[in-house]
């Protein structure tokens, strides 16, 4: 049975996420600004002029060996003249000083640092040293460091701006705050721009720039333990600890917290970019989706879906899976709605006249209960039928959310329209999420009608495109399944070998003794063992090199099927021999893999991967020229049950071929699945084994279970 996750869930914390001490920088009582400046424009100077802004009742101490003041403040001349223990200092200064003045921090006990310059690991091997030497100095000294190459950071609930960045005041006010980090200073300005202007409550936005002695690990593990942080909102180019940040989200996940991330690097190209702006690898971004999901990370694609994600999360504290039900006023539009809702997986249960009561009684009787629901232009000339539709919609066990799409045209038409909304939602006793969303850009729309719409917790979106995307992440995240499948699978021995290759008939061994069924098969070292052996096995017959060097062994001519009597054996064996000399002089083989032919059926791939990074990882799809050519895939976690298996399976473009296409057999789903999870777990045993390849495994009807014809192991 599926377990449904709840947003505003509580749950015991893990503790187990270590915890950086970053109060001295996100909550100080005194800062340091080394390059301070009243030159306009100066990075000092716009530093200095947040703090002033923001009112930082704290001390400031300014820097700067040319100044002795700077507006009526003293300035002293070097870092070594600071007071002893500042608790955090700015460095708004060239990247040639950088070192000095931590070098500087380091004897006056500062307790932080904050770095904007840039040219450090993103800009080549000597940029690497001086980043390592600023770690260096961070762990000897015990202080907190964030960046270098990073944009700092604002604190809003307690007023702090350690940032050069002018940014429009914070004025939303909420119990459920967000926090966003990110490695990139100018997203994770933009995004916290971005939310103030929805007036969403924020807690803090963090730029953690090239990570020298504190990254993002630190500042989500950071907010997790912040109670007024109830969405933490991400922007992570690369993991430098892909095992903390997992740790870190499912610790979020227990307290009830949601972690939304974007992470560039879907593509080649932005993968690659990615790299060489961070200074860092990228990696592989599939498997990280995967290992993200399952620690209850809701991964978005998009700027614009980040915002549009944390703002609806953060709005709607108390949201369920279940369907969706939406209002339009266009017949034309009803129908693009039911396109994009097949598009992005979003559930819209169908609505009819006999099924839906109360709906069927609060519409006209021109219009037909349906979902999108059209009300036409009606509600022009009946305000109560936005009234009546949504209390009828959010009375339905069916929906778990609405959204009501409006046609915005001109300033007065729309305010109508929302006067009515707004005062429908009023009367409407539910704790459903309510999302409203404009069809027409260029409408007028009041300040005042979406404020009115935000302070009710009712987000309010531009495009009804942009909201039906969103919350398909959320509903696919509600409808997660989280149960978690223990495995007692014993490690297997005997590997030691790493960089090296199982050959196929020692895999497969290995691999049936964890319940993996093959083909009966018997390894020949001569043609009188291999004739031997394929009168044993039965016509016809396949043979395969049998060498650790030679993992592939159809590209080196070392495959030979079909073979049906035992002068085809003879030739065969023959001809194999001939073509391994030819493409691999001098290769020594173990021997010949003699095999019984296997029945057709439905070729499928099955894998398995140690990720370095991330873990253990399954792969699942269609196998033969589907798997190289439309790469059907599915990468799941290796602890998910056989019923979460089946459903992932159920997810390939292909899937309806398992399921008696054009009047085939359905497949045996349920030994692919089992197979899948033997898979998954003896990978997960053995942490040397890098990759499995079980490529093609055959599917056959229900009852007849599945055959791996072929089986690597790769150390």
């Amino acid at each position: 049975m599926t377990k449904v996750a709840s947003i505003g869930g509580q749950e015991a914390l893990d503790r187990s996420v270590r915890v950086l001490p970053l109060d001295r920088l996100l909550r100080p009582r005194s800062v340091a600004i080394v390059g301070a400046s009243d030159k306009v424009g100066a990075l000092g100077a716009s530093v200095l002029g947040n703090l002033i802004k923001q009112g930082f009742a704290g001390d400031i101490h300014l820097v700067n060996p040319k100044r002795t003041e700077i507006g009526g403040r003293a300035c002293v001349s070097s870092v070594d003249d600071l007071p002893e223990g500042v608790d955090v200092a700015v460095l708004a200064i060239p990247r040639a000083g950088v070192l000095d003045a931590m070098r500087g921090l380091a004897r006056r006990r500062a307790g932080a640092a904050v770095i904007f310059s840039a040219g450090f690991a993103e800009d080549g091997p000597q940029g690497l040293a001086d980043q390592e030497e600023i770690g260096r100095i961070a762990r000897y000294a015990g202080m907190v460091v964030e960046g270098p190459n990073c944009l700092g950071f604002v604190n809003f609930r307690d007023r702090v701006s350690l940032t050069f960045i002018e940014m429009p005041e914070a004025l939303a006010q909420g119990a459920r705050r967000v926090g966003f980090v990110s490695q990139s200073g100018a997203m994770a300005a933009v995004v916290a721009t971005t939310m103030i202007h929805r007036e969403v409550p924020l807690s803090c936005y963090i730029s953690t720039g090239n990570e020298a002695a504190s990254g993002v690990e630190d500042y989500l593990a950071h907010l997790v333990e912040d109670t007024e942080t109830a969405v933490i909102g991400m922007i992570v180019e690369h993991f430098r600890d892909p095992t903390r940040f997992l740790a870190g989200a499912r610790a979020a996940h227990a307290a009830g917290k949601q972690v939304v991330l974007l992470h560039p690097g879907r593509s080649d190209a932005g993968a690659a970019s990615a790299a060489t702006h961070t200074g860092a690898m990228a990696g592989d971004y599939a498997v990280m989706q995967v290992h993200a999901e399952r620690a209850g990370v809701i991964v978005v694609q998009s700027l614009e879906e980040l915002g549009d994600v944390v703002e609806i999360v953060t709005r709607c504290a108390a949201m369920t899976a279940g369907g969706t039900g939406v209002i339009a006023e266009s017949g034309a539009f009803k129908a693009m709605m039911l396109d994009l809702a097949e598009t992005v997986d979003l559930h819209l249960p169908v609505l009819t006249d006999a099924d839906s009561p109360a709906l069927r009684a609060a519409l006209p009787d021109f219009v037909p209960v349906t979902n999108p629901l059209d009300i036409t232009a009606q509600g022009l000339v009946d305000a109560g039928l936005y009234g009546r539709t949504l209390a009828a919609l959010a009375a339905d066990p069916r929906i778990s959310t609405i959204i009501l799409t409006l046609i915005q045209t001109a300033t007065g038409t729309s305010h109508i329209k929302f006067a009515a909304v707004i005062e429908a939602i009023k009367a409407i006793d539910t704790t459903k999420p309510i999302i409203v969303t404009g069809v027409d850009e260029g409408g007028g729309v009041l300040d005042e009608d979406i404020r009115a719409l935000r302070q009710m917790g009712v987000t309010y979106l531009p495009t009804a495109e942009r909201s039906l995307r969103a919350l398909a992440r959320i509903t696919a995240f509600l409808q997660r399944d989280t149960s978690i499948e223990n495995s007692d699978t014993a490690p297997v021995t005997g590997l030691t070998q790493a960089g090296s290759s199982v050959p196929e008939y020692r895999s497969k061994a290995i691999m049936a003794q964890h319940g993996i069924a093959f083909p009966d098969f018997a390894m020949a070292r001569t043609l009188d063992e291999a004739v031997e052996s394929a009168a044993r096995l039965g016509y016809p017959v396949v043979l395969k090199a049998q060498s650790p060097e030679l993992p592939h062994k159809s590209d080196a001519g070392g495959v030979i099927v079909g073979l049906k009597t035992r002068g085809e054996l003879v030739d065969g064996w023959h001809r194999l021999h001939a073509n391994i000399a030819a493409s691999r002089p001098g290769l020594s083989l173990d021997g010949i893999l003699v095999e019984g032919m296997a029945e057709r059926g439905v070729e499928m791939i099955v894998g398995g991967r140690n990720d370095p990074h991330w873990g253990p990882t399954i792969l699942v799809g269609f196998g033969g020229v589907a798997a190289e050519l439309l790469h059907d895939v599915r990468l799941l976690p290796v602890d998910l049950g056989r019923d979460a298996i089946i459903a992932e399976i159920r997810k390939l473009r292909m899937a309806p071929l398992l399921d008696g296409f054009r009047g085939a057999p359905a497949m045996d789903i349920d030994a692919l699945a089992l197979l899948v999870q033997r898979l998954g777990h003896v990978v997960a045993a053995t942490p040397i084994i890098r990759e499995v390849d079980l490529n093609p495994v055959i599917i056959y009807p229900q009852g007849k279970g599945v055959l791996a014809l072929d089986a690597l192991i790769s150390l």
